[in-house]
């Protein structure tokens, strides 16, 4: 079940906050993001988690209420991951992320802990997405697998700084490092009919993030994650058609219709015969 706010491929900033920084969660709608992402993992210290656990529910509110698209990245199930999804499904996020998916058992076990919790709170079933977030080479490989494991499942996200550590590669600014694994992220996610979406830029520079953005778009990419705010206007910026763009496609429509009107055949297909 998808949700009706925002299709996946319409869903152009994907935006990872601290999930116990509560000022910086609930003023996190002002930066223009499509998707708000609670982080219980990597921004949120074990210490912590607790905190994030505890405000989760009124976050969550807070984001639906702007308008947004509200989630949460849990901790692998094996960890603390129960702990943190039993927390937020009482505030009913549209998303749940996994970390470190390298087999799709962790994805049909999310499923099924997702849908009694759905239950227990009485959520539609089925109504929560899931997101993996494959960040290791095993990981990759087993992508499609890991892509049909559950029908929660739309979108799908390659990590950028543990891919790169686990693949043992020196990260640059322009990332030429991990072309290969964009370019063959994006192919194997829509031959599977879900969206891929790139790995944030790290670095803190607006014009490092709007060449990194480009770069994606190019390979064929409509959404990308993002850790700093300030990112998130100026991926949606780049990856939203211009009016330049639009009436540019609408020309192209409108010759090729031209044209197939003097083609016999489009008499045939059209109907009209």
């Amino acid at each position: 079940m998808i949700s009706e706010k925002r299709r996946p491929e319409l869903r152009r900033s994907w935006l990872f906050l601290p999930g116990a920084e509560r000022e910086v969660l609930l003023a996190a709608p002002a930066s223009g993001g499509d998707v708000l992402i609670q982080e219980f993992e990597d921004f949120t210290p074990p210490a912590r988690r607790g905190e994030a656990r505890a405000m989760s529910a009124e976050v969550l509110a807070s984001w639906k209420q702007a308008g947004v698209l509200a989630a949460v990245r849990v901790n692998p199930l094996d960890e603390d991951g129960l702990l943190d999804l039993e927390a937020a499904m009482a505030g009913a996020p549209d998303l749940v992320f996994l970390p470190k998916v390298e087999r799709p058992d962790h994805m049909s076990e999310l499923d099924r802990q997702v849908g009694r919790l759905e239950r227990t709170h009485g959520l539609p079933v089925g109504s929560t997405e899931l997101v993996p977030n494959v960040e290791t080479a095993a990981g990759f490989l087993r992508l499609g697998d890991i892509l049909e494991a559950s029908g929660r499942i739309h979108a799908v996200i390659a990590g950028g700084e543990d891919m790169g550590a686990d693949l043992g590669v020196e990260r640059s600014r322009d990332s030429s490092e991990m072309a290969h694994i964009r370019a063959h992220l994006h192919l194997i996610a829509r031959g599977h009919g879900k969206v891929a979406v790139d790995a944030p830029y790290t670095w803190t520079d607006l014009e490092g993030c709007e060449a990194d953005t480009r770069a994606a778009r190019k390979l064929g990419y409509v959404a990308k994650t993002a850790v700093h705010p300030p990112h998130c206007a100026v991926i949606n910026a780049q990856l939203t058609p211009s009016a330049e763009d639009a009436a540019t496609a609408r020309r192209i429509v409108q010759a090729c219709e031209s044209a197939c009107k003097t083609d016999p055949l489009w008499w045939v297909m059209s109907g009209k015969n």
